[in-house]
């Protein structure tokens, strides 16, 4: 099993000391999307221990979004997120058992959502 290094991991890498909050995650939200692309071709290619360990990459991701919020600075919709972040956790955690990929896609299309509302918010 070898499992590529995402794009978003290297520039993490390159980039560590000039990454402002804001790129780190979109880094994250980049990164959890490059492993759900990665996880769903694994399932299709007949790897189950790889797209296990895919989804549990994810799973980490999704946790350190998790972790990033300020749940008393973020009123509601840090809490929106709180709650929208542990759905997804659940939801990864029963992929493993699902071999219908649905998991994956639903998983992939609310992180690609949050990704796009992210990239679409104005840094001051």
């Amino acid at each position: 099993m070898s499992i590529a290094v995402t794009r978003a991991a290297v520039e993490m890498e390159e980039r560590a000391e000039d990454l402002s909050p804001y790129e780190v995650i979109s880094l994250l939200f980049d990164g959890a999307l490059e492993r759900i692309d990665q996880a769903q071709v694994s399932l299709s290619s007949g790897q189950p221990t790889e797209t296990d360990a895919l989804i549990t990459k994810v799973v980490g991701i999704v946790n350190g979004l998790r972790c990033s919020l300020d749940l008393e600075k973020g009123g509601e919709i840090a809490e929106n997120l709180n709650n929208l972040y542990e759905y997804m956790d659940g939801r990864l955690k029963l992929a493993h058992e699902d071999s219908s990929g649905e998991i994956l896609q639903e998983t992939g299309k609310l992180l690609a959502e949050l990704r796009d509302g992210w990239e679409g918010m104005s840094v001051a």
